[in-house]
């Protein structure tokens, strides 16, 4: 399972920097009623947010038999915020710090299904996660919180932005979603890493007492 989830966090940043880079180049940029929408953005987060909750997801299941329902809930409901934000962001239109009713439906929308990741994170995950005690649900409870108190800020940045009630400028808006991708996808991700390597070696340590002889063990 380490080897798992240090692979699920290896690609993450490469995305996202790959995202970035087409940002700096203008690749995907548009301009709508002299706002900036950058799709690059949002192709970045319609890959990572799925990985970051897939081994989330696993953390909670990795006992338990039955888990696909889960996954395909998650990351169904997680693509549906992205994609919704998206078409927030493209329905900008109307007067001066209002961006139009679509936008604003379209906005509340990817909200429901935010709330909808959250609640299967916070419920069912975590029941199942609790049931199965052990350091995993440790890790687990740890990395939720964790992952939920950042996210948390994307719907705040993007309501506050010119995109929204225009409180910051664009500039500001962009630096800072980079600062939040790089807590959720990297200093996340080596946390999360270094967490299950914790987890392991501890788990470990048994393993080789037990497989050591009576004989053998109490020679030094």
């Amino acid at each position: 399972m380490l080897r798992h989830h240090t692979y699920f966090h290896s690609t993450v940043p490469f995305i996202a920097a790959t995202a970035y880079l087409a940002m700096y180049l203008g690749t995907g940029v548009l301009s709508i009623n002299n706002e900036t929408v950058f799709i690059a953005r949002y192709v970045d987060w319609t890959f990572t947010t799925p990985l970051l909750l897939a081994g989330l997801a696993q953390t909670a299941l990795h006992e338990h038999g039955k888990s696909s329902g889960f996954m395909v809930s998650l990351i169904t409901l997680d693509v549906i915020m992205i994609i919704t934000g998206l078409l927030s962001a493209l329905s900008l239109g109307g007067g001066p710090g209002t961006g139009g009713v679509a936008h604003w439906v379209w906005y509340l929308w990817s909200c429901c299904a935010f709330l909808g990741v959250l609640y299967l994170l916070w419920s069912p995950l975590k029941a199942i996660s609790a049931r199965q005690a052990g350091a995993m649900d440790g890790v687990y409870r740890s990395n939720l919180v964790f992952l939920t108190i950042v996210w948390l800020f994307y719907p705040v940045v993007f309501l506050i932005g010119p995109q929204g009630i225009k409180l910051t400028d664009a500039v500001t808006n962009v630096w800072l979603i980079l600062v939040l991708d790089v807590i959720a996808k990297v200093v996340y991700g080596f946390a999360a890493s270094a967490q299950f390597k914790r987890v392991a070696e501890e788990s470990s340590v048994p393993a080789r007492r037990t497989s050591a002889s009576p004989l053998t063990a109490g020679v030094r």
